[in-house]
């Protein structure tokens, strides 16, 4: 095995990287954006044609650029947007545009069943009853999509989150697989028995037959055949959830360890090891892998807009021209005093942890004649920060003694964002030389399903690039609880 293939499959783009298997250097990377669809307020789609044209640009590109032979690749590592669910017949034909996590389309669904049905959700998946998740997107298919129904009917319905679709591409339909990172974000998952549970696929009225087999994190998922990007017989050995992806990346594999990752949303990952927990405080509980028969737990904690805000002040209110700006813009904000009362709430498609509230939307206030550009970037990248630290308050309220945060996603390299981050939060931000945690996660776990690497080595692949010390500044204090205050009076 000279080189692993990581394809890191996001909400705005598919990412392939080519990792030395010996060193686990990142020899070469690539990214292919595609569109996103937004059918009506609130709904948000995603064309799996160009999701999987999205993998072949960047996989072709990436080989093509390192001039690596493909049949040096040795393995393949999947990590995926979660929750972003498909609906397709068994040759691979998608029936609908896939239903992306942002979606909220189901709202009224939820609310519907809430009283019945939100405690049991909760119990056996560690999941609200939520539009988020992956179960109601799959009752929406089977209630509104005419083509679904007739698949449904004949037997030849696939139902999957993005991971299982790649999977079926890329083995030419021969595998119809997941695992239990992926599949514990469908509200259909029991997180003890990690299979899937047969009271809430009747409450959904999902048949099992139409879901693909939940294995281990680290295992044979299948070998490529006839996918038109790579050679026959490569087999895919590493599939997670992106999340989880990088909180194996982040080598957060011990109790307590946690991470944030900040891409399209933000993300907080805590390990809890094998003991499944279930909060009291608006976390979530998840898988986090399971290898050899070990079933490894997190909490969770999700702030569903985090770089997206930042692509909103670009391509919706046009202040910046590129997302770098946004640092170049805030920083011109030299006097705090101007920023006391001025907020950004990012709540774009509802707020996640601890509140779920999936009516909320986004806000600026405290605005005055004097607010130009700078405090509108400032507050964005504050109100990202705000919206993450709502998930830190919830995990010391669990783990007082919460151990310093990795971070990794695009939005990890703004400085600025990250002192935000340790300043509102007083917790100590860890950054390391590898921020595509998520592929890199992946990629080792394709070494760790097949004996190479142990998971209790992944510490000496991490290392520390700069670390973000919290400042004692009581502006920081004030805005929290001018924060809090704006939740209250907006949104509860």
């Amino acid at each position: 095995m000279n080189y692993l293939l990581a394809i890191d499959q996001g909400t705005t783009g598919t990412t392939a990287l080519v990792i030395d298997a010996k060193t686990l250097k990142v020899l070469d990377k690539e990214k292919s954006d595609y569109r996103q669809i937004y059918p009506k307020p609130g709904w948000v789609e995603h064309d799996l044609n160009d999701i999987w044209e999205s993998v072949s640009i960047a996989v072709g590109s990436v080989l093509k650029r390192s001039k690596i032979d493909p049949k040096q690749i040795g393995a393949i590592g999947i990590t995926n947007q979660r929750e972003t669910t498909c609906a397709y017949n068994k040759k691979g034909t998608p029936l609908h545009h896939a239903i992306v996590w942002q979606d909220r389309r189901t709202a009224a669904y939820c609310e519907e069943h809430s009283a019945k049905y939100m405690e049991v959700c909760r119990k056996k998946t560690g999941l609200p009853l939520d539009p988020y998740f992956s179960g109601t997107k799959m009752r929406w298919f089977l209630d509104h999509v005419p083509s679904v129904k007739v698949a449904a009917d004949r037997k030849d319905l696939c139902l999957s989150t993005v991971d299982t679709f790649l999977v079926h591409r890329l083995t030419d339909g021969r595998s119809y697989v997941t695992e239990a990172s992926n599949a514990s974000r469908t509200m259909l998952m029991n997180l003890e028995t990690f299979n899937w549970d047969s009271e809430l696929l009747s409450f959904f009225d999902i048949s099992r037959e139409f879901l693909p087999e939940i294995r281990e994190s680290f295992t044979n998922f299948g070998e490529t055949r006839n996918c038109g990007i790579l050679p026959d017989g490569i087999p895919i050995l590493s599939i997670l959830g992106d999340q989880q992806a990088a909180l194996f990346g982040q080598a957060c594999v011990r109790v307590g360890d946690i991470k944030s990752t900040y891409g399209t949303g933000a993300f907080l990952l805590l390990n809890t090891g094998e003991k499944l927990i279930h909060s009291t405080t608006g976390l979530l509980t998840t898988a986090a892998y399971s290898f050899r028969g070990h079933k490894v737990y997190a909490l969770e904690g999700s702030a569903y807009i985090a770089g997206a805000a930042v692509q909103w002040l670009r391509d919706n209110l046009k202040s910046i021209k590129s997302s770098p700006e946004v640092s170049e813009l805030a920083a011109q904000v030299t006097d705090l005093s101007q920023m006391e009362h001025v907020l950004f709430m990012p709540f774009f498609t509802g707020i996640g942890t601890p509140y779920w509230n999936s009516h909320a939307k986004a806000a600026i206030v405290g605005l005055t004649r004097d607010t130009h550009n700078g405090h509108i970037a400032r507050a964005c990248l504050e109100g990202i920060a705000l919206s993450l630290n709502d998930s830190v308050s919830s995990f010391k309220k669990d783990f007082p003694q919460l151990n310093d945060i990795r971070v990794d996603g695009g939005a990890a390299a703004n400085d600025i964002l990250m002192q935000m981050q340790a300043n509102f939060s007083q917790k100590t931000i860890l950054r390391p030389q590898v921020i595509d945690t998520t592929a890199f996660g992946v990629a080792v776990g394709c070494l760790v399903g097949r004996g190479e690497v142990s998971i209790e080595d992944m510490g000496r692949y991490w290392k520390l690039e700069k670390e973000f010390t919290p400042e004692k500044n009581p502006y920081y204090g004030k805005k929290k609880t001018l924060w809090d205050e704006t939740i209250k009076r907006l949104y509860l």
